[in-house]
């Protein structure tokens, strides 16, 4: 079952969120296993994020990586929206 992930922090820059894909990237984690979308956008906290995962297990195992990476530069994602997926419609 594939899950929706989405995240508004209260504060995430450009900055912050393009030194967390290097530093992700670094790590091997650029394209994580499981994940099939994702997406940054402008919100009201700077930057929100939007993943569409293959399980929680995967988002989980990312999460392991991704955690210390956004504490080092210290912003919080928050916790997550998450929903089944029910539709995807591409083009």
């Amino acid at each position: 079952m594939a899950l929706c992930f989405y995240f508004a922090p209260q504060s995430f820059s450009k900055e912050q969120y393009d030194e967390a894909i290097r530093r992700l990237d670094a790590a091997g984690q650029g394209a994580p296993a499981g994940r099939s979308y994702h997406c940054a956008f402008t919100g009201e906290g700077g930057l929100n994020v939007f993943d569409v995962w293959d399980s929680q297990e995967s988002f989980d195992k990312f999460g392991e990586t991704l955690i210390p990476i956004m504490t080092e530069l210290g912003t919080d994602p928050g916790e997550p929206m998450v929903a089944e997926i029910h539709n995807v419609i591409v083009g």
